[in-house]
C-alpha cells in the first residue's frame, strides 16, 4: 500500500468513526430519550446521510486544495504564513487533494453498499448498548439506595426498559452458556478434589515391621 492509499484508508477510518458516533448518539436519543424502537433500516438511512455529509466535506477540501495549488504555481517568493503556499508546495497540495478525493469516493461507495451500512449501524448499536449498560452498572453500585430514595428512579426505570431494545439477545445467551460452562467446570473440579481427598483419607499408611 502506497503513501496515498494509506492516507485514504486513514481518512476513511476517521470518517467512518465519526459516522458511527453520530449514529450511536441518534440511537440513544431515539430509543431511550424519545421512547422509540430500534429499526435498522431507519438508522441505515441515517448512516447513509452521515456518510454523504462526510464525503461532501472531503470533496470541498479537495476543491480548496486544488485552488491553493493553482494559486501557488509559479510563486517563488518567501511565504508570509503557514498557508501561504509557493511553487515548491504544488506537489504536496496535489497529493493532499488526491487523498481527499479518494476519501470522498470511498465514502460514497459505502453509501451504496447495504452490507457496509448495516455493519456501521450494528457497531453503533453495540456502542450505544455499551454506554447504557455502563451507566446502569454505575447506578446499581449505589449502595443501599431504595426506589423511594432515588429521585431519578422513574427516569432510570424507563431508561432501563428502553435499553432492553438495544440488547443483543444472542450475545447475552452466549454469555449465559459460557457462565454455565464455567460453573460446571468448577463443580466437576470440586467433585474430583473431594473424591481424591476421600480416597487419600481411606488409604492405610505403610509401617515397617519389627
Amino acid at each position: 500500500m502506497g503513501r496515498t492509499s494509506e492516507a485514504i484508508a486513514e481518512g476513511v477510518a476517521i470518517a467512518t468513526a465519526a459516522v458511527r458516533l453520530t449514529v450511536k448518539n441518534q440511537i440513544l436519543v431515539g430509543t431511550i430519550a424519545r421512547g422509540g424502537t430500534f429499526e435498522i433500516d431507519h438508522y441505515m438511512d441515517e448512516a447513509r446521510a452521515a456518510l454523504r455529509a462526510m464525503a461532501d466535506e472531503s470533496e470541498q477540501a479537495a476543491e480548496h486544495l486544488t485552488a491553493l495549488r493553482k494559486r501557488a504555481r509559479g510563486r517563488h517568493s518567501d511565504p508570509h504564513g503557514t498557508h501561504d503556499y509557493r511553487d515548491r508546495d504544488v506537489r504536496n497540495l496535489r497529493r493532499r487533494a488526491k487523498q481527499s478525493t479518494g476519501v470522498a469516493n470511498h465514502l460514497r461507495e459505502m453509501t451504496e453498499d447495504p452490507e457496509a451500512l448495516k455493519a456501521l449501524v450494528e457497531e453503533a448499536r453495540a456502542a450505544a448498548w455499551a454506554d447504557v449498560r455502563s451507566n446502569l452498572d454505575r447506578r446499581l453500585r449505589v449502595e443501599g439506595m431504595r426506589a423511594d430514595q432515588d429521585p431519578e428512579y422513574e427516569q432510570m426505570r424507563e431508561a432501563r426498559m428502553q435499553a432492553l431494545k438495544l440488547v443483543d439477545l444472542q450475545a447475552l445467551s452466549s454469555e449465559q452458556r459460557a457462565r454455565r460452562k464455567r460453573e460446571k467446570a468448577v463443580e466437576k473440579a470440586a467433585e474430583k478434589d473431594a473424591a481424591r481427598a476421600e480416597k487419600e483419607g481411606k488409604r492405610v499408611p505403610w509401617t515397617r515391621r519389627a
